[in-house]
């Protein structure tokens, strides 16, 4: 008797050709976000105006030095490969950072520059973990975590949080869930709450990491983008944390891919001889332009002032719509909201929101599959009157 496992892989291959199709990617859930966005284009292609408030990016464009930068690199260097762990003057100044933001002293050698914070993670992963190991990521939560986890063979357990611990992680949370994993995946600020780690938290997690042999990962792409006190790092807390950044957020460097991770000294060659293979190098006219990022501050913090405006906007006019319950958005540049009271299906929800007022938002299912249904992400990283606008048109459209 043929079982059914042995009925789809020969359908499977039958639907190839005969050739065989790995259960990788049909094991990864679309990023909805990304969906959304293309619908919105479709949107505007037929000549429909969108408001767009549903992917996570800096408005605006990089900064003048970055491009100068740039520029200049094109002019007078060769932008070939670079050493797998990046140009040596931008780890160094990156060793830098840490000491002037954390006073927190990090060895360059410690430093690898990847292709975006995502390159960073399966440099991480792969790193740090086995096949079969297991990592805790709560939810809600970015929902590439699990994805690139599982496409390395890395097994992700959900821990759910909510309200009562600010949707973060605490060492009580994981002793509840059952045995250590094997790694615990941290991000503060977090996508898509906003809400962070205070020292006092970060603290007590990095202890109990360390208690009970857990590989803390620490995702801090948001630092820089806080809306009161600033973030606190894991490195302050432990020598053993990976730290992943990236110059998309903060730096307003999406599209360079250029990102960062900090790993302990023990790591150091796995992530290097890994990184040789996988990417070579982040691209090298990205790795020159970064470096300039780092004397851009007052554009930067300018943004930042940007975002905390259309934040203090949001949070006075999205509870006038219906939106009662909003989590705290301390960093980052989103509001994550409760729409129990407006819907049970977040996905249509954000459908009917852009068909009916060219609104693009994002639902919550891509960052909790099992209770997203009842949220809605909105970004407030672009201009201040198309926010507003947005808040204008969802007022009128729930009145």
């Amino acid at each position: 008797m043929i079982g059914a496992a042995s009925v789809w892989r020969w359908a499977k291959s039958f639907r190839a050709g005969g050739m065989k199709i790995a259960n990788r990617g049909a094991e990864i859930a679309p990023f909805y976000a990304m969906e959304v966005l293309k619908a919105a284009n479709d949107r505007a292609a037929a000549g429909d105006d969108v408001l767009h408030m549903e992917v996570g990016e800096p408005g605006g464009g990089s900064p003048r030095l970055v491009l100068e930068a740039a520029e200049k690199a094109l002019r007078s260097s060769r932008i070939g490969y670079t050493e797998a762990l990046g140009i040596r003057p931008l780890r160094e100044r990156i060793a830098r950072y840490y000491e002037e933001v954390h006073d927190t002293v990090v060895d360059p050698s410690q430093i690898a520059i990847t292709t975006g914070s995502s390159g960073a993670f399966v440099l991480a992963f792969l790193a740090a973990f086995d096949p079969g190991d297991r990592v805790l990521l709560t939810t809600p939560g970015y929902p590439a975590y699990p994805n690139i986890l599982k496409s390395v063979g890395v097994a992700p357990e959900i821990l759910e949080t909510g309200p009562e611990t600010r949707f973060q992680p605490t060492p009580r949370l994981i002793a509840a869930a059952g045995p250590a994993p094997d790694g615990l995946l941290v991000a503060s600020p977090a996508n898509p709450t906003g809400t962070m780690l205070d020292q006092e938290a970060m603290s007590r997690l990095a202890d109990y990491c360390a208690e009970n042999g857990i590989r803390l990962i620490s995702d801090e792409v948001y630092h820089g983008i806080t809306y009161g006190k600033p973030a606190v790092s894991a490195l302050e807390f432990s020598e053993s944390a990976i730290v992943i950044n990236s110059f998309s957020k903060y730096y307003s460097m999406t599209g360079w891919r250029v990102g960062w991770m900090v790993v302990p000294q023990e790591l150091v060659r796995s992530v290097e001889m890994l990184g040789q293979s996988v990417a070579i190098s982040a691209p090298a006219l990205s790795q020159y332009a970064a470096l300039a990022a780092f004397d851009a501050s007052a554009e930067l913090d300018a943004k930042v002032a940007g975002y905390a405006r259309n934040r203090e906007l949001l949070l006075g006019e999205l509870p006038l719509a219906g939106f009662d319950k909003l989590a705290p958005a301390d960093g980052a540049f989103y509001v994550f909201a409760d729409v129990t009271r407006l819907t049970n299906d977040s996905m249509e929800f954000c459908r009917r929101m852009l068909a009916e007022i060219g609104v693009a938002t994002t639902p919550g299912i891509d960052f909790d599959p099992d209770r997203g249904h009842a949220f809605v992400r909105f970004s407030f990283a672009g201009d201040y009157d198309d926010v507003a606008e947005a808040a204008r048109r969802i007022k009128k459209w729930l009145s």
